[in-house]
């Protein structure tokens, strides 16, 4: 009868303990691999924020598109750009001012005179190396102008072409080639 009060230890289940844990690890990786699984297919079709924004790019083209294409409707034409090439301008003043008295009068011009181009340095060498030359045949030009000749834009913008050939036609008989395109006055003193 003594034995009746125990409780039989062979009766209860063996390993239950270790089956529960085992179902709940087993649960929990289920659990686990299927956060894992739908998160990766949802984010698996996102794309990066510079690809999302090339998307809405392509697709606002497409819609601006479409709107100017229908019928009857105006049509967007690209416009056509020229490709002119640019050029550097260099310049290049000579260092004293010309001082001469006008044609026909008891006045006198004295004006800086200023040279540009846009071909190479050769072009400003050449005029540094004849200065002295290129000085003397300006200022036979400028004697050859009467004061009225000099007066307002109009005269000034005649005495710079008159220059310009006086220049360019004496670089062409010592070098072979002009190349100023532009005469400017920095100072303009007429007395």
């Amino acid at each position: 009868m003594a034995d009746a009060a125990l409780p039989n230890l062979d009766a209860r289940p063996k390993g239950g303990f270790l089956k529960k844990m085992l179902v709940w690890l087993l649960m929990a990786l289920i659990l686990g691999g299927g956060g894992f699984g739908a998160g990766f297919y949802l984010s698996g079709g996102a794309l990066s924020p510079s690809q999302e924004v090339l998307r809405l790019i392509e697709l606002e083209t497409a819609a601006s598109e479409a709107a100017g294409d229908g019928e009857g409707g105006p049509k967007r034409i690209p416009k056509e750009m020229p490709e002119a090439p640019v050029f550097e301008t260099r310049y290049h003043e000579f260092p004293d001012p010309l001082t001469t008295n006008l044609k026909g009068s008891r006045r006198f011009l004295q004006i800086g005179v200023g040279v540009s181009t846009q071909y190479d340095e050769s072009v400003i060498a050449n005029v540094e190396t004849h200065a002295m030359a290129l000085r003397s045949d300006m200022l036979a030009v400028i004697s050859g102008f009467a004061e009225e000749d000099v007066e307002g834009t109009a005269g000034r913008e005649a005495l710079a072409e008159a220059l310009k050939s006086a220049i360019n036609a004496r670089l062409e008989a010592l070098e072979g080639f002009g190349g100023i395109e532009g005469v400017f006055f920095p100072s303009f003193v007429l007395q």
